[in-house]
């Protein structure tokens, strides 16, 4: 029988203490043919264990493989992400698992994921690289959040790879009238409203639906659920644009407003441009879907409006963003250093001064 306090109790050989803990009750059998003395000395080594436990000492930190987590992190994205966007983390996620597939996530190091960070380098995808990283550390800090981790995340301290800008393609207008005279009737459609809309294609402009044109007030909807940046926005028609939508509605059967023959959403229109761009003979040149976007926000600033409208109509969610965009064309750059030749011109011929003073400038003008 147990005495008061200490929680030890004989039955038959065996030594046993029986304890509450923080309102849990701990069981334990100590051990068979001992003393008392020895029963009360591991029942002291017993109540230190457990109390090292519940504070985390001495305990097993949770753990998982990366393929336990990644298989996690799909269900989430099954739930939480768009298409599109499923596809390019699953992308990424295949790439991680060719480093860390088998490995759980207590021996993946910081070492390692520059290991893998340097092989993709290698392979000549530094952007891809710096995407994968970034997936990588998501994909901790949500194995941490769901409790099936515990410990740092590794991925944290990883540098991305240093990216160049790069180069912003937009389309020049001869080029655009290239591609429309060769591309087939949706791509020719695709290509003059992303280039009067500035929609993102791939991400906004496939999932359209003729809920989102309102005709009466010659407005484009980009519902929050495609908008990269989480928001609504509202596009105004240009008349090319309009013309090219009122064509599809009044020719339209289906819900969608670029629709293939079965009244289904296209998934992809990137491998239908590079055709246009082939036959057009402009491959090489970087045109892409994202092309049309550029050209948009490039045409806006060459037409004069500014930054701030280009931002709102092109749902960009910091100014600086298109500051990046709004580049000017070398042909538009030419044409505008030609005005101040011809401004110096029509100054010197209409302002009152002597015609010995206008001779002299032309004179040096054309020395």
């Amino acid at each position: 029988m147990a005495r008061k306090g200490d929680g030890l109790f004989l039955r038959g050989k065996s030594w046993y203490l029986d304890t509450r803990i923080n309102g849990q009750r701990h069981a334990v059998r100590l051990g068979k043919n001992i003393s008392r003395s020895v029963a009360a000395e591991l029942a002291s080594v017993k109540r230190s264990g457990i109390l090292r436990g519940e504070v985390g000492i001495g305990r097993k930190k949770r753990d998982c493989t990366f393929d336990k987590a990644k298989e996690a992190y799909l269900v989430w994205m099954s739930s939480n992400t768009r298409p599109r966007t499923q596809r390019v983390y699953m992308q990424q996620l295949t790439q991680l698992s060719h480093s860390f597939a088998g490995k759980l996530l207590s021996q993946i190091s910081s070492f390692d994921i520059e290991r893998h960070k340097h092989r993709r380098v290698e392979a000549g995808a530094r952007v891809v690289a710096n995407r994968e990283l970034s997936r990588l550390k998501a994909l901790f800090n949500a194995a941490i959040k769901w409790e099936l981790y515990e410990g740092k995340n590794p991925a944290a301290g990883v540098k991305p790879v240093e990216e160049s800008e790069g180069r912003l393609r937009f389309l020049e207008y001869a080029e655009e009238a290239q591609l429309l005279k060769v591309a087939p009737p949706i791509v020719r459609d695709i290509i003059v409203i992303g280039v009067n809309t500035g929609i993102r294609i791939s991400a906004e402009g496939l999932g359209l639906q003729w809920a989102d044109v309102d005709f009466s007030r010659n407005l484009l909807s980009v519902p929050a659920a495609y908008a990269k940046n989480g928001q609504t926005r509202t596009i105004p028609l240009n008349s090319r644009a309009r013309d090219v939508l009122a064509r599809r509605k009044a020719q339209s059967r289906s819900a969608f407003v670029f629709s293939k023959p079965n009244g289904q959403p296209y998934k992809s229109m990137d491998k239908h441009l590079a055709k246009a761009v082939q036959h057009a003979g402009l491959s090489g040149t970087g045109i892409s879907l994202h092309s049309l976007r550029h050209t948009f926000a490039s045409r806006l600033v060459m037409s004069g409006a500014d930054l701030r409208t280009i931002q709102e109509c092109g749902g960009w969610a910091d100014l600086s963003l298109v500051q990046r965009y709004s580049h000017l064309s070398a042909s538009h750059k030419t044409s505008a250093l030609e005005r101040i030749a011809g401004e110096f011109h029509n100054g010197i011929h209409n302002s009152p001064v002597s015609s010995e003073v206008v001779h002299l400038a032309e004179r040096l003008v054309s020395v």
